[in-house]
């Protein structure tokens, strides 16, 4: 799955195609709020007809008075003005009833796009994550979830004003065409500078994405806790600081080069603009002053033709500033729209539970994504029912990429892997990776309540408090809860007010928690034990050949006291199987697992 950034196309090419990502959005703002969105375009179909209404009232008005030969007033007077005001105070009231809509559906927009920003990113496979394009894509997508708000307020103004010119420019139109062809034709300018400029400024936020996310990582190196020991003792706040500078630098000069172009050329293209209604203002009252036209007509007239330029000003703007949004949400609709390679077939079969053949790597070979390197090559291997397995072998031969295959995180570059005499692929994903437990070394310490350190390893027992105990109790993990006031609802972390930190070991034993209320007939020790002192390691050691007792297990580490338990230990080199037996067999034929036996031996004597 590749995420480079296609080639450029024509900026009014790549415009126009971007509006190709209206349509979906429509889609995703009335999935959010349909009551809203419905209500939002009944108000503002009202709304846009009030102005020509009150125009054409105002012209009745004059008329009356200039007609007026006596000092009576007429009595439809009181009911031109009485609905004036009426039409007056209604536009208001519809003008804060739309704002409240709009508030309500920007909410609820950022909420549906958030939600399934997650539910996606969730799906995708493990091999997106590792992509460095794809992290440029995905805080594009983060960003545009939260930031194309104004998107929403101008797909309404736009509905609103281009109501409002329809029904202003009749009038317009059906006195003299030409005068609104010259409003049309001056505006043009405009619209054309704000499309550029907006394309411009797609551009440069593209081209900076990598830099923001260097500098979001820079302020994060800078503020966070776990950092806080090697800036103050190698001395980095300088350091970190000017760099921070150098590169916000960059991004506020091309920023303030961009806006100063557009701001000489738009307020000229603006004054363009200007003469088109003035043209035409200057036309009418030549016109009245000859008596072609009566003084309410030539209110209704310039109130037309200035309420026209200026909705039409405002249409070509909103259809630009569109257009602007949408090319920002070419990233956010691509991402909806990527599908990972590992997912279920049709009719994909249940996971076997019980397992009763095992696993069988039939001559699989891997390479990651972007890389002709060979991981694993040709590799043959088995896993039984109940066997315990170590992986031995120097960094990058390939130990944590066979486990990954094996939980189906990856789909090997070639070769079968088989589950029960079935391919792997044929089951269904979800089922498998529920019948799977993985501690890796990077596990993850959540910032949240002790309750789901544990629950995550069975999501839908949150809840169970019982089986949560029961879990906590066989890692050691009851412990540290009975000193929690909060017990289980104790927040872990310092992230949050009230969250108290742990110790390796500690966050090690709700790791391993999880494990044990997953009940997975599979588990998977993959080097988590690497920061942990020998008390500490041990004690993890014991607890997972307890947890694994009569189960299915790998035991990838380094440390030779706990991986010659192992009842069949396999060493990897080049991605092959270099050799495989028993500790006392390896040990006895002085191959590659004996030499790095005695190596680390030699460090304790």
């Amino acid at each position: 799955m590749s995420f480079a950034v296609p080639a450029r196309k024509t900026s009014w090419n790549q415009r126009l195609a971007a509006l190709r990502n209206v349509p979906p959005v429509l889609r995703l703002v009335w999935d959010a709020a349909p009551a809203v969105v419905a209500s939002g375009i009944a108000l503002r179909l009202v709304s846009a007809l009030i102005p020509v209404a009150m125009l054409t009232i105002s012209k009745f008005i004059i008329d009356l008075i200039n007609a007026k030969h006596s000092s009576t007033i007429p009595a439809q007077m009181w009911w031109l003005l009485g609905a004036e005001f009426l039409l007056a105070a209604a536009n208001q009231l519809l003008g804060r009833t739309i704002d409240y809509t709009d508030a309500r559906l920007a909410d609820e927009f950022t909420r549906e796009v958030s939600l399934r920003l997650i539910q996606h990113a969730t799906r995708l496979d493990l091999a997106s994550f590792e992509d460095p394009s794809f992290h440029d894509v995905l805080e594009r997508a983060r960003q545009q979830a939260t930031d194309r708000i104004g998107m929403l307020n101008a797909m309404g103004r736009l509905l609103l004003q281009s109501i409002t010119l329809i029904s202003l420019s009749v009038a317009v139109v059906f006195y003299s065409p030409w005068l609104f062809s010259l409003l049309v034709v001056c505006v043009v300018p405009a619209f054309m500078g704000e499309s550029h400029f907006a394309f411009l400024g797609y551009s440069l936020a593209h081209e900076i994405t990598p830099v923001r996310r260097e500098v979001d990582y820079l302020r994060l190196i800078g503020t966070s806790k776990e950092n806080a020991k090697e800036v103050k003792l190698f001395g980095l706040g300088a350091h970190l600081h000017d760099r921070y500078a150098l590169l916000t630098g960059q991004i506020i000069g091309k920023n303030i080069k961009l806006t100063r172009r557009r701001l000489v050329w738009g307020s000229l293209f603006a004054v363009i603009g200007s003469i088109g209604y003035y043209g035409s203002y200057v036309f009418l009252v030549w016109q009245a002053l000859q008596g072609r036209i009566s003084i309410g007509t030539l209110i209704l007239l310039t109130g037309a033709i200035a309420g026209s330029s200026t909705q039409l000003q405002g249409v070509f703007s909103l259809f630009s500033h569109i257009s602007d949004q949408a090319l920002h949400l070419t990233d956010l609709i691509a991402f909806l729209k990527v599908q990972p390679n590992i997912r279920s077939r049709p009719n994909a079969i249940p996971a076997p539970r019980p397992i009763r053949d095992g696993f069988d790597f039939r001559d699989v070979s891997f390479h990651y994504p972007g890389s002709s390197r060979l991981i694993l090559n040709d590799l043959n291997f088995r896993l039984h029912p109940g066997e315990h397995v170590a992986l031995v072998g120097e960094n990058g031969q390939g130990k944590t990429t066979l486990v990954k295959l094996l939980a189906r995180l990856y789909d090997p570059t070639s070769g079968v892997i088989y589950l029960d005499g079935n391919d792997l692929r044929d089951y269904n994903v979800e089922e498998l990776h529920k019948e799977i437990g993985v501690i890796f070394q990077d596990f993850v310490r959540y910032d949240m309540p002790a309750r789901m350190n544990i629950g995550v390893g069975k999501i839908d027992g949150v809840d169970d408090d019982e089986a949560l105990w029961i879990a906590a109790k066989k890692s050691g993990a009851d412990s540290l809860l009975r000193r929690f006031s909060s017990g289980l609802d104790q927040m872990l972390g310092r992230r949050f007010e009230g969250g108290v930190d742990l110790s390796g070991g500690e966050w090690q034993k709700f790791a391993l928690a999880r494990a044990y209320l997953r009940d997975a007939q599979v588990l998977i020790l993959d080097e988590p034990t690497a920061a942990l002192d020998a008390v500490a390691e041990s004690e993890v050691f014991a607890r997972f050949a307890d947890l694994s007792r009569g189960k299915m297990a790998l035991l990838i580490s380094h440390r030779f006291s706990t991986v010659r338990k192992s009842d069949r230990i396999v060493v990897l080199e080049d991605g092959q199987i270099y050799e495989e037996g028993t500790h006392d067999q390896l040990v006895a034929h002085g191959g590659r697992y004996a030499s790095l036996f005695e190596l680390q031996a030699a460090s304790y004597r």
